[in-house]
């Protein structure tokens, strides 16, 4: 992780109390903010927070000239500032993979040329600041917002501490103005900011965690496990997955709601989906908005032909599994879900079949539904496209024996925290749906006894069940 608990335990409180203890009123706490967050981000590697700023300057002056500028020097503009935003992505992800790709077709052709490789280390987060400044840039390029004038506090919107690694993905619609807004101290707010955080800390250390070790052991020697055991593994990544992201997100969210900030939802009970459309607007929320605004709909969205719509429709998906990583794995991924996402478009189209609306058919697409991801995490999990494949192989011809007397007790308590995680997930979804407009006293003081209990019981769940010794979170390499 970026910090390790010891240095969090002390840089977020004292983060929140200078922000709330700072007037309200100029710039200041904008300022203290800026600050933290560079030092947060520069813990892990001083000298990546220039890219970070050469992204900050290159938007920020592109915006403000897009606004000024005649329409040809504003296409010239916005091409010129997204080549240098997605040429900095491009040569710290993909660089090696495409020159590794390159050399074995040399190899294959017996050319004999040698070429260099680099040595490059990914920046944490590189992918989530790049899309959300250029999600700004584009924006203002359509008129849909007006470019920020104070540069430091578009700094700090590409660079807000809390999401700035792995997320949510913010908009400047959202983020931006909310800067230039007074906040005051809130203690529901506060209370509910921290409950989100500790839970998300639930999922990460208790359950990704747990079942973490079971996961690589599968994943990382395939060949020595049968059909069965990659199963379990399957079913296991599918939570830690989305625990380890999931409950990211929601300790950037809570982060930020301590200070008076407000951030997308980035999940929503994903796997209650009930068909991969609706996945799909569950799981990262962020990035499938961000990819439907900035690459579905200005491909032509569905308002084309019907071969055009299946063809935007794949490649969204395509360009989605490439943003995850320079490996065929993460192509596949993002090819299975696009052809998956044609099936039920093509489906919804051509065959019309009306089910009644009934609980047995609610449970059957959800089942369907859970099954299809978590085949596909199949891909996103494995080392390599041969091993993707090998895991296939076995669970399809090879199942073996579904328990060897190995590592019961670890299961099972994954089990049964899972359950618990599912059960939380359906108190939290209650309790939102329930105090959207609180009408008097009662409600408050009825919020804050519930949020006090459910942060104590969870903070004794961790102390209990959780893996403190666990790696970095799986999206910080993205």
């Amino acid at each position: 992780m970026l910090f390790n608990s010891l240095q969090f335990l002390v840089f977020f409180p004292l983060t929140v109390l200078l922000y709330w203890i700072l007037p309200a009123r100029g710039h200041s706490r904008n300022w203290m903010l800026l600050i933290a967050s560079y030092y947060f981000y520069m813990n892990w590697e001083p000298g990546y927070a220039v890219l970070i700023f050469i992204s900050t300057i290159t938007t920020w002056a592109g915006a403000l000239l897009l606004e000024r500028a005649t329409e040809t020097k504003r296409k010239l503009c916005l091409i010129a500032t997204l080549t240098v935003n997605i040429g900095i992505l491009f040569a710290y992800k993909y660089l090696n993979f495409i020159g590794a790709q390159i050399q074995a077709l040399m190899d294959y052709m017996g050319l004999g040329i040698q070429l260099p490789e680099f040595n490059i280390l990914l920046p944490v987060g590189i992918s989530f600041y790049t899309f959300q400044a250029i999600g700004y840039l584009v924006d203002v390029w359509r008129g849909t917002l007006r470019a920020e004038r104070n540069f430091f506090t578009y700094a700090l919107f590409v660079s807000f501490f809390p999401q700035l690694v792995a997320g949510p993905i913010e908009r400047a619609k959202n983020l931006l103005r909310q800067f230039h807004e007074q906040h005051h101290f809130n203690g529901e707010q506060l209370i509910r900011g921290l409950e989100l955080m500790v839970f998300g800390y639930f999922m990460k250390l208790c359950i990704a965690e747990m079942v973490a070790p079971y996961v690589d052991a599968v994943f990382n020697n395939l060949p020595q496990h049968n059909g069965h055991s990659i199963l379990l593994a399957t079913f296991f990544f599918t939570f830690q997955i989305f625990c380890d992201f999931g409950g990211y997100s929601l300790i950037a969210i809570g982060a930020a709601r301590c200070m008076g900030f407000s951030l997308m939802q980035n999940f929503r009970q994903p796997y209650l989906a009930t068909s991969v459309k609706d996945f799909w607007r569950r799981w990262h929320i962020s990035l499938s908005s961000w990819f439907s605004d900035y690459v579905y709909i200005p491909l032509g969205g569905n308002r084309v032909s019907t071969p055009r719509h299946f063809s935007n429709l794949f490649i969204t998906f395509l360009v989605s599994g490439i943003w995850h990583g320079a490996n065929y794995t993460f192509l596949a991924w993002g090819a299975y879900h696009g052809a998956l996402q044609c099936a039920h478009t093509a489906k919804s189209k051509w065959i019309r079949v009306k089910r009644p609306a009934n609980v047995f058919f609610t449970v059957l697409n959800t089942c369907i539904t859970f099954v299809l991801v978590a085949l596909g995490w199949i891909f996103f999990r494995a080392n390599s496209f041969e091993d993707a494949l090998l895991a296939f192989k076995k669970i399809i011809f090879e199942p073996g024996p579904i328990f060897n007397g190995e590592g019961k007790p670890m299961i099972f308590l994954s089990v049964l925290l899972i359950i618990l995680l599912i059960g939380f997930e359906v108190i939290h979804e209650l309790r939102d749906s329930r105090s959207d407009n609180p009408s008097d006293c009662n409600s408050f003081n009825h919020s804050l006894r519930t949020g006090i209990i459910i942060t104590a019981f969870l903070l004794i769940m961790i102390l209990l069940t959780a893996q403190f010794a666990g790696g970095r979170f799986i999206y910080f390499q993205f």
